[in-house]
Formats: structure tokens, C-alpha cells, sequence
């Protein structure tokens, strides 16, 4: 019996975010998912290198990658429907759920609890991947911005404005030692 986990997964190139926004550069999911396991990747090597955490970096890697695949079911939410309210963020919650599920039954049954790890990090592994997911919002409204793009100016101070109210060293560390180098051209970085 054929499984469908991987065609559902590879369908991630094919959902774009920011729908309700003027883009100059579409971004898709695909791309989304990569850049958040890159940032929370380095938020995990910040704190175990600069904090004393001990956070497993590859696993914190890797669970970013399928923060947002049950996406490939649901379609990509906009954040100010996702968290309109408290009822609506609970119920998309329990919606994304669901459909993790329905990702993972797609999976033999000896490979599903070795995926499902991934769907359900620590409280703090998930706390980075949020923070790194925020990040990369964060960087897609700087390039915008930078295009001269008007519409993500709010999205900029609002995406900041949440990072900071996180309250989580190791993304401020982030802010303050890689954001800059987002602002400048390809020659000003070498």
C-alpha cells in the first residue's frame, strides 16, 4: 500500500505566505520551514554556547522543519485571523493537530513514533522554534521594507515588538549580532 507523507510534505513548496499582503518576493513554505530550522539551529548553538543551556540543536533542527507542515492540509492561516481572538487561535490550534495526525497516519506504522517526536518537542524547543519562526518573519519584513515594499512597515515593528516580548536571550543575542547584516548589500558583507 502506497504511503503519502512525502508527497504531502513536498506539496509545502506549493503554499505561499503572507496571502493577504502585497509581496515583491513570494515566499513559500518550503522556504519558510528551512530558514525557521536554521535560526532556532543557531539559537540552540547560542544558548549551549553562550548561555550554558543544553539543548540538542540537531533535534531542535530538525523539529523546526515540520513546525508548519500540517499546512499541506490546512492551507497557510494569516496571523491576524490565527490570533484574532483567544477561541480562534485554541480551535486553529486543535485544527493543526488534527491534521499533524492525519500527516502522520500517512506514515508506515514503524516510522510514525519516530516522527512524531518531532511534531511534539519540549516546551523549550518549542519555545526557540516560536522565537525562530517570529525571526524569520522578521527577516521577510526587512526584505520587503528594503524593496520599498509600504505594506510589511507595520508587520516590521509589530514582528519586532513580539520577538522582544518573548523574552528569549538567545533570540535578542540573535537580533543584536546577525539582524544588521539583513539591511546591508551582497559587497558590504564581505
Amino acid at each position: 500500500m502506497s504511503k503519502h507523507y512525502y508527497a504531502y510534505i513536498s506539496r509545502m513548496k506549493n503554499i505561499f505566505r503572507w496571502g493577504l499582503m502585497k509581496n515583491n518576493r513570494q515566499e513559500n513554505l518550503s522556504e519558510h520551514s528551512l530558514e525557521v530550522a536554521i535560526v532556532a539551529h543557531a539559537l540552540a548553538v547560542i544558548g549551549n554556547t553562550r548561555l550554558n543551556k543544553n539543548y540538542n540543536e540537531n533535534y531542535i533542527a530538525v523539529c523546526a522543519l515540520f513546525h508548519d507542515t500540517s499546512e499541506t492540509i490546512t492551507g497557510d492561516m494569516p496571523t491576524p485571523i490565527k490570533y484574532y481572538n483567544p477561541e480562534i487561535k485554541n480551535v486553529y490550534k486543535e485544527i493543526e493537530g488534527i491534521a499533524e495526525e492525519k500527516l502522520l497516519d500517512m506514515l508506515p506504522d514503524d516510522l510514525k513514533e519516530e516522527y512524531r517526536k518531532y511534531y511534539n518537542p519540549d516546551l523549550n524547543s518549542k519555545l526557540l522554534i516560536k522565537a525562530a519562526d517570529k525571526i524569520s518573519a522578521y527577516i521577510k519584513c526587512i526584505e520587503e521594507t528594503e524593496t520599498g515594499n509600504k505594506e510589511f512597515i507595520e508587520a516590521l515593528a509589530s514582528t519586532e515588538k513580539a520577538i522582544h516580548n518573548m523574552n528569549v536571550a538567545e533570540a535578542e543575542i540573535f537580533l543584536k549580532d546577525f539582524i544588521p547584516s539583513f539591511s546591508l548589500p551582497l559587497d558590504s558583507q564581505n
